[in-house]
């Protein structure tokens, strides 16, 4: 019996570890357009490893040390900074394979650390992001670069923006109050802006849930109408875990863009097609006959209307 305890013992230190080591960090809500975001700042959004710095050693989202060579943090600052590790725009593979080698390669040389945040720091977040740049006047090589923060005058600025860095192969932008203490936990003044796809699929296979969705529906196996799987675990209320759409329903899903093997990226369930739907995307709308077949029932009908609103108008002037 002694001898199972200390086994499970061992199993769980890394997972105790990990815990311990996490930090506590800032996370973003997604963004409304209903929600007025004047005066507010606006930077693109990075599709990297989230890389933490505490002051001492580079550390993951989840507490994972990040083994980084030693040129690499050799002129990092002493207090806490926060961003993405990263390369170009659609690399995510790529950064993934570098950041995440136990045994660093040359190809750290392309990392950056774009940096959104100085954890910790008295200030608005212009206020903590200068405390870094002040520091970073006297370190002539370093890989960390203050991401760049733009303020929103009005409103349409931010669909703009987004619209810029999607055309560049971006993922998406950054809206933040800038009047906000370091706070951390999912922000109501940290706002994430996404520009999705989205695409039809029919369920193929009903996938148990796991943990807090035991004895529900955890995910669905889903085949588009190219033929590709797609496995989609969010996205869904509850009672549609406890009731999930039947095999060989359609449904809708969104994702951001496809990764290099031509896998969707992040699919997140939006809703079961109606019977609706599926009847319109029966006809071919391009089709010229079936074009001028709907112009000559629109111009019938048009006709009726008319012949109603005349035979109306007789009837008052003969009464």
């Amino acid at each position: 019996m002694k001898t199972i305890i200390k086994i499970l013992c061992l199993l769980c230190l890394p997972s105790l570890l990990l815990a311990a080591n996490k930090p506590d960090l800032f996370l973003l809500k997604t963004y409304d357009d209903k929600k007025s975001v004047v005066g507010w700042m606006m930077s693109e959004k990075f599709d990297g490893i989230r890389g933490f710095w505490n002051g001492k050693q580079l550390l993951t989202r989840g507490g994972q040390q990040i083994i980084a060579p030693d040129w690499f943090v050799e002129n990092y600052p002493p207090f806490a900074i926060d961003g993405e590790l990263w390369t170009k725009r659609a690399d995510f593979e790529e950064i993934s394979s570098i950041v995440r080698r136990k045994n660093p390669d040359e190809r750290w040389h392309k990392i950056t650390h774009q940096i959104f945040e100085v954890p910790n720091q008295d200030g608005g977040l212009l206020d903590r992001l200068k405390v870094l740049r002040n520091y970073l006047k006297n370190q002539a090589n370093t890989p960390i670069k203050i991401i760049k923060q733009y303020p929103i005058a009005h409103q349409n600025q931010v669909k703009k923006f987004l619209r810029d860095i999607v055309h560049k192969d971006g993922e998406g932008v950054v809206v933040r109050n800038p009047a906000t203490a370091y706070q951390t936990g999912r922000l109501s003044s940290a706002l994430k802006v996404k520009k999705y796809l989205d695409t039809e699929c029919v369920i193929e296979k009903i996938l148990p849930g796991k943990g807090k969705y035991v004895g529900k529906m955890g995910s669905l196996l889903c085949k588009t109408k190219g033929g590709a799987m797609v496995k989609i675990g969010s996205g869904f209320t509850d009672v549609q875990r406890k009731n999930p759409p039947a095999i060989g329903t359609s449904v809708t899903f969104k994702y951001y863009g496809l990764t290099k093997k031509g896998k969707f990226k992040y699919p997140v369930f939006l809703r079961i097609r109606t019977q609706r739907d599926l009847c319109i995307n029966r006809y071919d709308w391009q089709n010229p006959i079936f074009a001028q077949l709907v112009i000559s029932l629109n111009l019938v009908l048009a006709g009726l209307r008319l012949g109603l609103k005349n035979l109306q108008v007789g009837e008052k002037w003969v009464s």
